[in-house]
């Protein structure tokens, strides 16, 4: 996956709003557009627990940014008619695929990121799927409906994290390989600010980001 690109970012986060109901207040769906439009993501694979809704157009944003593509696993026929209706015209740029998500997402190992709907059935093994394919890729993966939902399998290799937006983000990726010896690491936290122009009414996103230093106790 290439490094962060802040317009990126931003251009898919307003898309996404444009596309939704143009609520001012941002939701989940900017924050998952911008997360994978700000890292370049060019192949996105995401499962949904039922009929794909604004994660779904929240990736179709972040792909017109990228020039990427998306992949929606459902578990029926019945959820992928609800769900192109649900989309509309958007639902022709995401390419459907139906059956079970823990063994259709080993065929999209190679992608760069990975939306998981929590609300699945049996989200902790279509996580570990993820995070298996990760391991060669180094996608990045995203769960979202995530309060209250433990993360399931974990590894050393990977660092969790869960942001309180929405229903509860969860955000899984793999670290960087640890350096015997080191006493103190990095850790980056960021959040992001929406400044509203009072004169042209232009929505401004921006993404802040400040390293905390913590000591590691041999």
């Amino acid at each position: 996956m290439a490094c962060w690109s802040a317009e990126n970012a931003t251009k898919a986060y307003l898309r996404t709003l444009k596309m939704g109901k143009g609520g001012k207040e941002p939701d989940v769906a900017e924050f998952i557009s911008a997360i994978a439009a700000g890292n370049n993501a060019q192949l996105m694979a995401m499962t949904c627990a039922g009929v794909a809704g604004s994660t779904a157009l929240a990736l179709v944003a972040a792909a017109r940014q990228t020039g990427g593509r998306v992949v929606c696993i459902l578990n029926s026929l019945d959820c992928y008619d609800a769900s192109k209706s649900a989309l509309g015209n958007y639902g022709d740029c995401i390419n459907f695929v139906i059956g079970d998500a823990k063994t259709l997402l080993t065929d999209y190992k190679t992608a760069d990121f990975v939306l998981i709907d929590c609300n699945i059935s049996d989200h902790k093994a279509v996580l570990k799927v993820a995070q298996e394919g990760a391991k060669h890729g180094g996608a990045l993966i995203v769960g979202y409906n995530a309060l209250h939902k433990e993360p399931g399998w974990s590894s050393d290799e990977f660092k969790t994290h869960f942001l309180p937006i929405g229903e509860g983000l969860l955000v899984i990726r793999k670290g960087a390989p640890s350096k015997t010896g080191d006493r103190v690491n990095s850790r980056k936290r960021s959040r992001w600010v929406v400044k509203i122009d009072k004169w042209t009414g232009e929505e401004h996103v921006f993404r802040i980001t400040s390293a905390l230093p913590i000591e590691i106790k041999a």
